[in-house]
């Protein structure tokens, strides 16, 4: 059965994460995706780290499902291919640096006047202007300027961290992928085709603002403030590691005093309605559940909170992860060998949809591979490709 979005064709000229990443979903969903990369290497992320027989392990988590042609966008050949690709698309997305697509003449303006209807969705690092616009921009860079570092402060080591994965790309990349379903279901609707931009350094705000931002949201001085979420995003000591522990709720964090033996302040009246919340007794619950909890082998303080219905989880390092019962249950990791460059391993969509249930993607393709059928699509024949690949203006 086809995918939600079948019958969609985007074209794609997109780096590294933000963009490709956001496309992929929406190949995931059915979406005919076009990936255009720049002549020689193709994708800079190909060129990454975790690299064998031609594939690097970023590019292939954020672009299977894509057919990939390599074009120098630089050759007026070049440049009218593109054109001809997007004669016959619905959405074009590119995340280059202000001012890359007008020199290149691959701007809005210029697509619109090939397609009218068009969606066209560009990702920038600061936006299209302002006083940083012009600036480099990556993922720690938006972490630091949008609260995310300054949120990573373990009580124990009070320094400030970095997210230590590319938090904002990926926030960037779903905000992107909604953005553009949104466009394209308005333009059903009888909108024109538009312009979606989004600023990764406005994605990231966004993302981390409903709970990281907590203290910012009610202005003035009358605000009570006696406890912000993230403030509890620590790691439980036991005594022979560590687990995490969530009690979010009355019953939870009477729980936390069951599971370590705590029955007679865990129905004590400070451990009641409001009273829970006073400094004092709030103080004598989590010191007692400390002191419980560092006495107990990690197994057994988590066989008890779970027993206490206290949600509760251990550190799983990445290995683990592979092969918890409930991923594993879940099919989200599946495994399957890539005729060149081998073995591999990626996630199934986490949406998952009961009636236009879309077949799995093809695994990430070589730089590259659809070259012959892509130009094929658009009326070349043998001879003709053969002649653009002999002038460089095809890989």
């Amino acid at each position: 059965m086809a995918g939600p979005l079948a019958g969609v064709r985007i074209i794609e000229v997109g780096e590294v994460i933000s963009a490709p990443l956001g496309v992929m979903m929406l190949a995931e969903q059915g979406a005919d995706v076009v990936k255009v990369e720049p002549p020689g290497h193709g994708e800079e992320s190909r060129q990454l780290s975790n690299y064998r027989a031609g594939m690097a392990g970023l590019y292939a988590n954020c672009n299977h499902g894509k057919r990939s042609i390599g074009i120098d966008l630089k050759t007026a050949e070049g440049l009218a291919l593109l054109h001809d690709l997007v004669r016959g698309a619905d959405v074009f997305v590119q995340n280059w640096r202000p001012g890359a697509a007008e020199r290149l003449r691959v701007a809005e303006p210029d697509l619109r006047r090939i397609n009218p209807r068009l969606v066209y969705a560009s990702v920038t690092g600061y936006g299209d202007d302002g006083p940083y616009a012009g600036r480099r921009g990556y993922d720690p860079i938006f972490q630091s300027l949008t609260g995310w570092v300054a949120a990573q402060l373990n009580p124990e080591v009070p320094i400030p961290d970095l997210v230590r994965n590319a938090i904002v790309d990926k926030a960037t990349a779903y905000t992107l992928a909604q953005a553009i379903t949104a466009a394209l279901f308005a333009r059903e609707r009888g909108a024109p085709g538009q312009h979606v931009r989004v600023s990764m350094l406005d994605a990231g705000l966004v993302f981390f603002w409903p709970d990281g931002m907590l203290r910012q949201t009610l202005v003035g001085d009358d605000v009570e403030n006696p406890m912000v979420p993230g403030e509890r995003y620590q790691l439980t000591p036991t005594r022979d590691g560590q687990l995490v522990v969530w009690a979010g709720t009355a019953e939870q964090m009477r729980g936390t005093l069951r599971a370590v033996g705590r029955e007679d302040l865990a129905g004590s009246a400070g451990q009641r309605g409001r009273a829970m919340l006073r400094p004092e007794n709030v103080q004598e619950r989590t010191e007692a559940v400390a002191q419980g909890m560092a006495k107990l082998a990690t197994e057994e303080a988590y066989r008890r909170l779970l027993e206490c219905e206290v949600p509760a989880a251990p550190i799983l390092d990445h290995a683990q992860v592979l092969v918890d019962p409930q991923i594993a249950h879940n099919g989200t990791v599946v495994e399957a060998v890539h005729p060149v460059y081998g073995r591999y391993r990626r996630t199934r969509a986490a949406a998952r949809f009961s009636e236009t249930v879309a077949a799995q993607t093809p695994p990430a393709a070589l730089y590259g591979e659809h070259g012959d059928a892509i130009l094929g699509e658009l009326g070349h024949d043998r001879a003709a490709i053969a002649g653009l690949r002999a002038r460089g203006v095809v890989r």
